[in-house]
């Protein structure tokens, strides 16, 4: 019966761990893929029902990344006087107020509002998120259940995409406030959801975590190439994920219905990008298979250049894949490499070199293109930064098992000699009141 029972719990152990990794999945679909890549799906459709010039347009993509940033420095000083879990579920309620502002917005100002707010929710969610994910399962699937993340923003892009071209087609361009109601309630559901259902253990707070929690960063082994894997990233994606289907309209002569579903394509590969990279992690380690994403990203937005059509949406998949190993390694690998109460404050210091690196790559892209006339630039652009992201990766720390302390192996052990403290000692009462050993 004992033994039925542990199994029974274990079970129940691993089920439980098992949806609160589907519930943070979800969560952070809610978080990051609607609160950021929305709007620049339903960009035109904004701009021409409320009449704004694509400088007015493309600007709140900004306010949205510079909340991202501000979220970021939050994380890092909340976490000497919260717990993660606390800071998440802020997060997590800032998050589903600006897609209620983004519902309801008159014009520009509330828009822009409810997108800061979107992208300072997104930063108190997502920040924390893998290693509360992380620490519901098992220590050996902590990198996979990080994963599980990734898939869940690729769920969440393809949903979004799918989401707005059909409410545009159905209802016009005046129907963007359509799709930010229904991820409103989606979002409400799973936050209220989540607020209940998920918990999480931390014992101590953080503490010398230093400004913007680089303090607690430089304690990470391999911080610094760590920073630049995660800079030349920010940098190097928005170059191909911002433009994309507008370079395949303009520069290859596709149609918006085939530019959509290169973007889908993309978007569907990043649910398994994660996963599939982090297994691949744990066998060949995290320093090669960041080197092997950076220089497929290199090859792969090369061979997009010609813009032929079966061979572009098959490397729309590789680039959906790619787009999702990367942070998701370098997420796992500062999972596994930090303590509970480091983790907060140094994760904050590599999302705001991150941030930074986002707020710069779009206008450099629209600058290049504008200048040149072309987008072809800006992707070898791209593929040149994940060379220097190749090498970034190399700087990292070998190690037997990437991300997960060695275990020593085990030597010969000997015969354990008796020891009184351990003797089970049981007594039955005599009715005159003396304990008689048996």
């Amino acid at each position: 019966m004992t033994d039925l029972g542990n199994g029974a719990q274990a079970r129940q152990r691993r089920l439980t761990g098992a949806a609160a990794v589907v519930l943070m999945a979800l969560i952070a679909a809610v978080a990051q893929s609607f609160g950021r890549f929305t709007y620049g799906v339903l960009l035109p459709a904004v701009r021409d029902d409320l009449g704004l010039s694509n400088t007015v347009a493309g600007s709140l993509v900004t306010v949205n990344m510079a909340a991202y940033l501000v979220g970021s420095l939050i994380v890092a000083a909340a976490s000497s006087r919260f717990r993660l879990l606390s800071v998440m579920r802020v997060g997590v309620v800032v998050a589903i107020i600006g897609q209620a502002l983004a519902t309801v917005s008159p014009g520009p100002l509330v828009l822009g509002a409810g997108l800061f707010a979107q992208g300072l929710g997104g930063a108190l969610t997502w920040i924390p998120a893998p290693v509360i994910t992380a620490d519901a399962i098992a220590p050996e699937r902590r990198g996979l259940a990080v994963g599980f993340l990734g898939a869940g923003m690729g769920l969440g892009v393809v949903f979004a995409g799918q989401l707005s071209g059909f409410v545009r087609s159905t209802m016009g361009d005046s129907s963007w406030r359509t799709v930010y109601f229904v991820q409103l309630i989606i979002g409400a559901v799973l936050a209220v959801v989540v607020l209940l259902a998920i918990g999480h253990r931390q014992a101590r707070l953080a503490s010398r975590t230093g400004l913007g929690g680089f303090g607690a960063l430089r304690r990470v082994p391999g911080w610094a190439p760590l920073v630049s894997a995660f800079f030349v990233f920010g940098l190097l994606y928005l170059l191909v994920i911002s433009f994309l289907t507008t370079r395949l309209e303009d520069d290859s002569g596709w149609t918006s219905a085939q530019a959509s579903l290169a973007f889908t394509l993309v978007g569907l590969a990043m649910i398994f990008g994660g996963p599939l990279f982090i297994a691949l992690s744990e066998r060949i380690g995290a320093r090669t298979t960041l080197a092997i994403s950076f220089a497929g990203w290199a090859v792969v937005t090369t061979l997009m250049l010609p813009g032929w059509l079966a061979p572009t949406l098959a490397l729309s998949v590789a680039v959906g894949l790619l787009f999702a190993s990367m942070p998701s390694v370098l997420t796992a690998y500062v999972v596994n490499n930090t303590s509970t109460d480091d983790y907060g404050p140094a994760f904050a210091a590599v999302t705001f070199s991150f941030g930074i690196a986002q707020m710069i790559s779009p206008q450099l892209g629209g600058f290049i293109a504008d200048t040149a006339g072309s987008f072809t630039p800006v992707f070898l652009l791209s593929a040149s930064l994940a060379v220097v992201g190749m090498f970034a990766s190399f700087g990292l720390p070998r190690r037997n098992r990437p991300g997960f302390p060695a275990v020593p192996a085990p030597g010969p052990t000997a015969t354990p000699q008796p020891d009184w403290r351990y003797i089970n000692m049981t007594y039955t009462v005599t009715p005159q009141g003396r304990p008689t050993a048996r």
